[in-house]
């Protein structure tokens, strides 16, 4: 029947002007006829729909009440039926509701107070009514049941906004479901959108769509409406702010409500995203689906730049209430003093109490949000939702060690494995990369039956014994037990400052140094270990073509090559999966760890059949953790990662736009003399007025960058060179962010 029939059969009205309005789950019409106004809904009839609009009905009648505001009614048919069956439809006519949507209007601050102070007093009237059809809906619109949307993830076609959106429901169900049994229930409109609330004279009338009303936690309207409001705003929680202190004056909330309300607007921010990319795979066409698609994902980017205990101390704040108890840094640093030893550092004059952190973002105690440009180990970013997922449901299930068979180990195994050469097979599994340094200088001896290693100037490969005798950085510095017998020591073959051009001349000249120091211990070095970017030299990408001449001579006189890709691996040099490639080598040995895991702690040796068969001389190599499930799920996860989420590719990106950046400031500073590495393990050497490295002002850059919450950190023989690589959801914006903030420190440093 067409509705032009129906609403003059069964309403009495003819001759009126039809528009058709989208909707959800109804077709939406409005109807003029003789300068009245209705809305007909119509939709599929099931018995479980007719009874949810007459419970709607129902709610409808008990808030006309509220006679200085306008809710819809239902008008009845000429049989005098408040819903009217017609074949397999059910059509319902309601009265329209006058005013100027809230989407259209300014949101001045009493305009969102009388928006709160609304829906408190809405929320009066139906949280104490029972009605057994709204108690069982069971809607994905429901933040109670906001888990039912994790089916829609699949939906989201970008891998980095499916991970951010993982990331709010893994924090939903550590930050919600643990305490839901303390939250105030009842029924709630739970839809008070920009498209659903009227307004007149700057202060909100009346509100349409019952339709997502459900029988949920008393927050989720505050939460709903808030997420809205806060669309498109550049001050998101000040926005909040008002809506709350209207709400509470009416409705008071509690505290432990307030406390969640961060994590019950990313969800439903979730969820919107999660239904309109499900939505466009049913109705690609479909504007009104996607109307909110854009400003919910901006809203919940934004979200994550904003620290959770700000964001509880404001709503708080707003609603008359103490901001939540914090411990002092001095009281938490006294405490670490009373246990630990200064030999444990802190980074930063001013040390930072960090409570949380997500992606490229780490949360302190007192509200304030930091962009982590230096936690290379991070790589997936932090609290990557796939890999504390993979931990926690391997923990669950299964932890034991390599003395059993599990798949954890196998599948791992072989995934990693197959990011290297060929003759690259075999593989030793521990717990960090200081353990693989150790096993490997173990390994290298055992083959070779040699007892000498060569090491670089400045190198730095783990906090063993055995890690700090073939780390110069460590034996050289202040406190250090300086250089053993067996360890010879070549410089870092360093482009920079050399005299000699990055086009193979200064690999040449310093490959030749260190060749002539191998010539007076032939067949004795059993290993020449290096990175390929010397971290703690100051991120110095050794000169090209230096290994390709060094490691032949290393084979000849019977030893192994070893390199330690425990900073610069998995993918973070961009163009380059392994720091060996950029050198166009292929090592006998690979030492990898740090990022592994993601910041679990894991490591391994990676080598060839011949060294691994050699190392099985009945004396049994076994590690109590290494290669465990939980260990093998979490490496694999971030594996998974790296591939979906093309995180080499994206390093390479935003690594390129970052060195544009920063080569553009170093045009407008002499104190920035070199600018080196590869993808997003970044170098920039900070020097003097006589070009002397310059420890002072690289160290007040780092802290002035910390005091603007910007996380770098500085390292190199004289700690003059700021040291950027950051978790690998680093993006394009936050490179800008960074330059910007360099900028303005060093202008700031130069006026003085």
């Amino acid at each position: 029947m067409k509705i032009d029939a129906v609403l003059k059969s069964h309403f009495g009205i003819s001759d009126a002007v039809i528009d058709t309005l989208e909707g959800y789950d109804s077709t939406n019409f409005r109807v003029k006829s003789n300068q009245e106004v209705f809305v007909l809904k119509q939709n599929t009839y099931s018995k479980k729909t007719v009874a949810l609009l007459q419970a709607e009905n129902r709610i409808l009648e008990q808030l006309q009440m509220l006679q200085d505001y306008d809710f819809p009614s239902a008008i009845p048919s000429l049989k005098d039926e408040s819903i009217v069956r017609v074949e397999d439809r059910i059509f319902r006519l309601l009265s329209f509701v006058e005013g100027e949507f809230l989407g259209d209007v300014d949101h001045t601050p009493d305009l969102l107070c009388s928006f709160g102070a609304f829906l408190a007093k809405m929320d009066v009237i139906t949280i104490p009514i029972y009605d057994a059809a709204i108690v069982g809906i069971e809607t994905q619109w429901d933040l109670k049941r906001f888990r039912s949307n994790y089916r829609y993830l699949e939906y989201i076609s970008d891998p980095k906004d499916r991970s951010l959106v993982d990331y709010f429901f893994l924090q939903f169900d550590e930050q919600i479901l643990p305490m839901e049994h303390q939250l105030r229930k009842g029924i709630i409109h739970n839809d008070g959108n920009d498209w659903n609330v009227l307004t007149q004279n700057g202060k909100v009338t009346g509100i349409i769509d019952f339709g997502d009303m459900c029988h949920s936690w008393l927050i989720n309207e505050v939460a709903v409406a808030l997420t809205y409001v806060m669309m498109g705003k550049e001050h998101p929680l000040e926005i909040a702010a008002y809506l709350i202190k209207g709400y509470h004056k009416i409705n008071p909330l509690k505290e432990e409500e307030l406390d969640i309300l961060y994590y019950l607007v990313a969800a439903r921010l979730c969820t919107s995203v999660c239904n309109s990319a499900y939505a466009k795979k049913l109705k690609p066409d479909s504007e009104y689906i996607t109307v909110s698609e854009k400003p919910a994902w901006e809203l919940l980017r934004k979200w994550l730049t904003v620290n959770p205990i700000r964001a509880k101390d404001e709503f708080r704040s707003a609603a008359g209430f103490q901001a939540s108890p914090k411990k002092s840094l001095s009281h938490q640093l006294k405490r670490r003093t009373d246990h630990f030893s200064a030999a444990l550092s802190l980074s930063y004059v001013e040390p930072i109490q960090m409570i949380r952190s997500a992606f490229q973002y780490m949360y302190d105690s007192e509200g304030n949000t930091f962009l982590d440009a230096y936690n290379n180990i991070m790589l997936a970013g932090h609290c990557h939702p796939k890999v504390v997922r993979a931990g926690q449901r391997t923990m669950a299930k299964l932890n034991t060690n390599t003395r059993y068979v599990y798949e954890e180990l196998l599948a791992y195994s072989e995934k990693l494995l197959s990011k290297f050469p060929k003759k690259l097979n075999k593989v030793f599994l521990v717990n960090s990369g200081s353990a693989a340094s150790d096993l490997a200088i173990r390994m290298a001896t055992t083959y070779t039956k040699k007892s000498k290693v060569m090491v670089l100037e400045h190198g730095y490969h783990g906090n063993t014994r055995m890690g700090i005798d073939i780390s110069h950085y460590k034996y050289n510095h202040k406190g250090g037990t300086g250089k053993q017998e067996y360890i010879i020591q070549t410089p870092m073959p360093n482009a920079f400052g050399s005299g000699f051009r990055d086009d193979g001349e200064a690999g040449k000249y310093f490959a030749d140094q260190t060749i002539a120091q191998i010539e007076p211990y032939k067949n004795e070095i059993s290993a020449f270990i290096a990175e390929p970017i010397v971290g703690c030299g100051g991120q110095v990408p050794l000169a090209s073509g230096y290994l390709q001449k060094v490691y032949p001579v290393i084979r000849q006189q019977g030893g192994i090559c070893i390199s330690d890709e425990v900073q610069v691996g998995f993918g973070r040099l961009g163009d380059y999966f392994w720091g060996f490639e950029m050198h166009n080598v292929v090592p006998d040995m690979v030492i990898i760890g740090k990022p592994m895991g993601n910041g679990h702690p894991i490591g391994a040796v990676v080598t060839t059949t011949e060294i691994a068969a050699n190392f099985d001389n009945g004396l049994e190599f076994f590690s109590s953790f290494g290669g465990n499930p939980i260990s093998c799920a979490i490496g694999n996860a971030v594996l998974d990662v790296i591939d979906e989420e093309s995180l080499r590719a994206h390093a390479k990106k935003v690594g390129d736009h970052l060195i544009q950046g920063l080569e553009k400031l170093q045009n407008k500073f002499e104190e920035i003399a070199d600018i080196r590495g590869s993808g997003l393990f970044l170098g920039v050497e900070i020097v003097d007025e006589q070009g002397k490295p310059n420890t002072k002002l690289a160290s007040k850059i780092k802290n002035e960058l910390r005091q603007k919450f910007i996380l770098i950190s500085t390292d190199g023989p004289y700690d003059s060179v700021l040291k950027i690589k950051p978790p690998l959801s680093f993006t394009k914006k936050d490179a800008n962010t960074l330059v910007e903030a360099i900028h303005r420190v060093l202008v700031r440093i130069q006026k003085k």
